[in-house]
């Protein structure tokens, strides 16, 4: 009788563990079991008692962390009730879930290792006002819509906007620690912006080369990423210290430049583009926001910035590189594009891709990119037999 007792407790502990084991933490997106985050488990008749350590004591997921580990425990059947007492991680298990989750090493940038399979998109302009920020945002919150694992590393330190457009301004992120911190998601677009950082949003930022570089990898390298498909950064505008840093710390990102139809915002847009050969870095290609857009009263086209600007930048570009820059996508002038803006409301997740409108030319820009036209074949691999 015993022996029978002894072997229906340690099944009840294995299922215990295995829904435990599939919970995930809400934020590192981890099972509790494999965070280290579980410890005691003790059992009386139909209760059952669960000790959970948190990454901090302020965790603010702790309340829908204990709504997903009661529900999985009470699926178990002979358990009606769960007790769940919660404690905060010593420093080092901390430090020991911090290696585990940078895959058994020290701090490092995850997007140059050469087991990442992320794909780097900076979305650059030559000047400010062109839109790139709402392009960077509508593309991430249009590839999540895919299903798509997508990130965005706000790296207009001084004009960052990408909290705004996305309805996360003043949100901070959860620190594990000073060298550790996951970025805040929306939208499914997991997100790090300067202003995250800031004690007040409005506070300027007045950093200087040096420091500016120290700024961005911390940014990039003390988030928990997880694993993407996609990380856009979205550029500030021109060619200073943070595009040159940049391109030296994720030599093989790609870039694709943002114009308007006018002529004068093309020439300004090249010199991104120039900036980013010079840097070695790929041109991804060109795209042109504020076109033409239909009159909402007769349907004729009303081109309020010019025409031409777009195909202008994509063809000295290809002069420029020896091989065809594309212009991949037309974002036409769209007042719900501006508004959604404001309100922290992409379009692209607000409005179907119903085969017009801002919407759906985010769509067709994404399908555009997604599509690697240029080929291996013929090219030194480096490989050797």
């Amino acid at each position: 009788m015993g022996l029978e007792s002894s072997s229906k407790d340690e099944e009840l502990q294995e299922r215990i563990r295995a829904a435990l084991g599939r919970v995930n933490d809400p934020e590192l997106h981890k099972p509790l079991t494999q965070l280290g985050m579980v410890g005691g488990v003790a059992v009386k008749e139909s209760t059952v008692t669960v000790s959970l350590k948190l990454t901090i004591a302020t965790c603010p997921m702790q309340d829908r962390l204990a709504a997903d580990v009661q529900r999985e425990l009470l699926s178990i059947p002979g358990l009606e009730h769960v007790a769940i007492d919660f404690g905060v991680m010593s420093e080092e298990e901390r430090e020991a879930m911090k290696k585990s989750l940078r895959g058994g090493v020290a701090k490092v940038n995850p997007f140059t290792q050469p087991t990442s399979l992320t794909r780097v998109i900076a979305i650059a302009s030559g000047k400010g006002g062109v839109g790139k920020s709402s392009v960077t945002a509508n593309l991430a919150v249009a590839a999540a819509k895919r299903g798509l694992a997508v990130g965005i590393l706000d790296a207009d330190v001084y004009g960052h906007s990408i909290p705004r457009l996305l309805g996360i301004t003043g949100e901070k992120p959860t620190a594990i620690d000073k060298t550790f911190f996951v970025p805040i998601e929306k939208y499914g677009v997991k997100v790090v912006s300067m202003e995250m950082f800031k004690p007040h949003a409005t506070d300027h930022i007045a950093y200087r080369g040096p420091l500016l570089h120290r700024v961005l990898d911390q940014l990039m390298c003390d988030a928990y990423w997880g694993t993407l498909d996609i990380l856009f950064l979205d550029l500030p505008p021109g060619t200073g210290d943070i595009a040159i840093s940049l391109g030296q710390m994720l030599p093989d990102s790609e870039v694709l430049v943002v114009t308007t139809p006018q002529l004068a915002a093309s020439e300004v847009a090249e010199r991104a583009g120039r900036m980013a050969h010079q840097m070695n870095q790929r041109l991804l290609g060109v795209v042109e926001n504020m076109s033409d857009s239909p009159c909402p009263h007769c349907g004729e086209a009303i081109a309020l910035f010019g025409q031409g600007g777009g195909e202008l930048t994509a063809t000295n570009l290809t002069e420029l590189v020896g091989e065809k820059v594309e212009l991949l996508g037309k974002i036409p002038f769209d007042i719900r594009l501006r508004n959604g803006g404001d309100e922290g409301i992409p379009v692209a997740i607000s409005e179907e891709a119903n085969g017009q409108g801002s919407a759906h030319a985010f769509s067709e820009l994404l399908e555009n990119i997604l599509v690697r036209r240029r080929s291996l074949a013929g090219k030194n691999l480096g490989l050797q037999l």
